[in-house]
């Protein structure tokens, strides 16, 4: 039975180039050419070989992105992606974690899925808070670290990772299931796919197209506000124990000082 899969993407700034922040919103600058989050691979990966295993289906991608932004798109497209929905409007900038949920599961709407997979997390945001939002904004159940993923009998099975192993999960579809960097090894886009992934389709979308209000997204919509940032501190210099026949009763009073002991 095919699988329709969406795979949500987000495009970031090089993590290879300096990062700059707006003086005024204090948010990450997002100029340029944007590339594929790494995160992400793993799900457009993971979403590729569920329906290769269902028999049939296509991966859609959904991603939110400025200036209508495609190269990151592209580059899952040449993966082996179907096709993508890409939500681009001026109205966006300042979202929080939620108005970006919100917009997120209005294009995922569209493309009417039978699984839904995210990133864990993104790693020039790290709320880890938008998969969950987006399955409760789709009223779908959600599951999330997964290291291994199965599709049988309009279920999910999902090996759960915890600290202490795995927890054995299943769920019926349609749902939304977020992964780890360890659910698969991502290919690499041939030239074929590169080449290819120059004519699929990228259906662009602006809020008024989701139906969302003006003041439900973007800085006015925003339930939080960046207020101050300051430079971390250097990390100090280790103390070096040279050892006179005490240096385990120093290691022990330190252990003690950091209650481990």
């Amino acid at each position: 039975m095919p699988l329709n899969v969406v795979v949500c993407v987000k495009q970031i700034p090089d993590p290879a180039t300096p990062g700059k922040l707006d003086p005024n919103t204090k948010t990450l600058v997002r100029e340029g050419k944007l590339i594929l989050d790494d995160s992400d691979a793993y799900g457009v990966e993971m979403g590729l070989q569920l329906a290769d295993a269902a028999g049939g289906g296509e991966v859609t991608l959904v991603s939110m992105a400025p200036n209508n932004e495609v190269s990151g798109l592209r580059t899952a497209l040449a993966m082996g992606a179907a096709k993508a929905i890409l939500v681009s409007d001026d109205a966006l900038v300042g979202c929080d974690a939620l108005a970006t949920a919100k917009v997120l599961a209005a294009a995922i709407k569209r493309a009417e899925p039978e699984l839904v997979i995210a990133a864990t997390e993104s790693t020039d945001g790290y709320t880890g808070t938008v998969p969950a939002q987006v399955a409760e904004l789709l009223g779908l159940p959600s599951v999330t670290f997964a290291k291994h993923i199965e599709i049988g009998d309009g279920k999910v099975k999902v090996q759960r990772q915890t600290e202490a192993g795995y927890d054995e999960v299943e769920c019926p579809l349609p749902c939304l299931v977020t992964v780890t960097a360890g659910v698969v090894e991502p290919r690499y886009p041939s030239f074929k796919g590169i080449m290819a992934a120059k004519n699929k389709p990228v259906d662009q979308l602006t809020v008024g197209d989701l139906g969302l209000a003006p003041d439900q997204v973007g800085s006015v919509g925003a339930r939080q506000e960046i207020v101050e940032i300051t430079a971390a501190e250097e990390r100090k210099a280790g103390e070096i124990v040279e050892d006179e026949g005490d240096a385990h009763e120093r290691i022990v009073q330190f252990l003690e000082q950091l209650k481990v002991v």
